[in-house]
């Protein structure tokens, strides 16, 4: 627990002092699973995105599921809830400031393997999401690779890389809703506790954003 303070609290002061002059975001998240009995498993997930280091709300996500092992650490499928607070851009003058509320329903089916040391995890998921005055929905594919440096797999004391890319597409409107890139530096406190800091490309139909990420990520049986 003392590395993991230490190394948040040093990643957070260097973000912070890089970010000063710059108009990224900043991103933080807890993400745990759980295994249960008879191959079920949990999902809890907390995330604070920031539209600058300052701390102003963009979005606030909790984010929940249950799910079933189809292969004791290859495919699992999940279905689960979230909810998702966003606020307001610092910069926007409009007078109709108003916090906004989604509910979302969730389903996902995730497959993973390796290529030598390469660890890679396929993420398939259908999102409902209900708005106010509204409904969505939406198709995402997610694509990870972890590579280890002074390991053969990601275990206590391991450093490596973690790289992603989402995409996500809408199924009326306009097809394409965002992408996102993202790529860190990952250091495994032990075999059940992971810590990431790195940054996030995202784009948009008509814009892009960057972000920085810090995310800590637990595992528990």
């Amino acid at each position: 627990m003392k590395k993991l303070v230490a190394i948040t609290v040093f990643l957070q002061i260097v973000l912070f002092s890089t970010a000063q002059q710059t108009d990224w975001g900043a991103w933080v998240s807890y993400v745990q699973g759980v295994n249960l009995p008879k191959n079920f498993t949990l999902h809890n997930e907390i995330q604070y995105r920031a539209w600058d280091f300052r701390g102003s709300l963009e979005q606030l996500m909790i984010r929940n599921g249950v799910g079933y092992n189809l292969t004791p650490n290859n495919d699992n499928v999940l279905l689960g809830y979230g909810y998702i607070l966003s606020g307001i851009q610092p910069t926007d003058s409009t007078h109709d400031k108003t916090r906004s509320h989604e509910h979302r329903l969730y389903q996902q089916y995730n497959h993973k393997h390796k290529l030598g040391r390469i660890a890679l995890s396929h993420r398939y998921r259908f999102e409902e999401r209900f708005l106010k005055d509204d409904f969505k929905f939406r198709i995402r594919y997610f694509l990870g690779i972890a590579i280890p440096f002074n390991k053969k797999t990601i275990v206590k004391n391991a450093v490596y890389l973690s790289l992603y890319n989402e995409i996500f597409i809408n199924t009326k409107g306009t097809v394409f809703d965002r992408n996102r890139l993202y790529g860190a530096l990952g250091y495994s406190i032990t075999d059940r506790v992971k810590i990431e800091a790195g940054a996030m490309a995202q784009v948009y139909q008509t814009d892009h954003r960057p972000q920085f990420q810090i995310s800590v990520f637990t595992n528990w049986n």
